[in-house]
């Protein structure tokens, strides 16, 4: 068994618990609920930069990142740096995130706010507006064709962007539909862990200009941002470079301004 058929095997299980305790019903009742989002996609078609800088405490194969950051400041840094939007991990297990998270940066900033999860269910998305996210992610590794489609579509119902992410063309391929806004290719190989730039170049053609392109994982530097916008990349998910400093908002605010240089 691989770490992402541990994670989903451990989503399901937390999952049917949280559907005992708080019901849809109680999740539609929430204040944030009834909010408009922000668009993600939007705001990167907008941008020259197309920073979405992300909070997370550790990962399973880099273990501990930044244990210390405080949610609200960060979010608070990377707004004033100028990012385009802010990826919360949300997974507690094994990337000991929270919801509360989203909620603590949604009362910080008025950047759009992805949840960063493993969605398998659409509970997660009702969690994901009730705590005030405006993105969701979908990953096609884990999901069917008919999952995709009824997951984006009921995320686009409740007015929240949606990005697709895929490893390969395979995946690619099965996952290309209206209800969705971006399709993020990650650039890390989820057998080896292996991370190349050369896989947002290879599935750059493959996708519609419909969508909006974003790169993930191995976005270290500016070089690396430079060298993917010729191939039609307008976002770049930016998460453990800025993380592993003191400082992320101000270390995001640096690259910001050494990217428009």
């Amino acid at each position: 068994m691989t770490i992402l058929d541990q994670i989903i095997t451990t989503k399901h299980r937390e999952v049917s618990l949280k559907k005992s305790i708080f019901p849809m019903s109680f999740l539609e009742r929430t204040a944030l609920f009834a909010r408009e989002t922000f668009s993600l996609s939007e705001a990167l078609r907008a941008s020259d930069t197309g920073i979405i800088a992300e909070f997370k405490r550790r990962s399973p194969s880099k273990a501990v990142i930044n244990q210390k950051a405080i949610v609200n400041e960060v979010a608070t840094g990377y707004q004033n740096a100028g990012v385009c939007g802010m990826s919360v991990l949300t997974d507690g297990t094994y990337f000991g995130g929270s919801l509360d998270d989203v909620i603590l940066a949604r009362a910080s900033t008025q950047v759009p706010i992805l949840r960063k999860e493993f969605i398998i269910d659409e509970y997660q998305i009702i969690e994901a507006k009730a705590y005030g996210a405006d993105v969701i992610l979908l990953i096609a590794a884990v999901l069917t064709q008919k999952e995709i489609k009824t997951l984006s579509e009921t995320a686009k119902s409740l007015g929240l962007d949606v990005l697709l992410e895929v490893h390969n063309f395979e995946e690619l391929k099965k996952s290309i539909m209206p209800s969705l806004d971006m399709i993020g290719v990650n650039n890390r190989n989820l057998k080896t862990f292996e991370v190349s730039l050369e896989t947002s170049k290879e599935l750059s053609t493959h996708i519609p200009n419909d969508f909006v392109k974003v790169s993930e994982s191995g976005i270290s530097s500016v070089e690396a941002i430079k060298k993917l916008q010729p191939y039609g990349y307008q976002g770049f998910l930016i998460g453990e470079n800025f993380m592993k400093t003191k400082n992320p908002g101000k270390s995001a605010l640096e690259f910001i301004q050494n990217l428009k240089k």
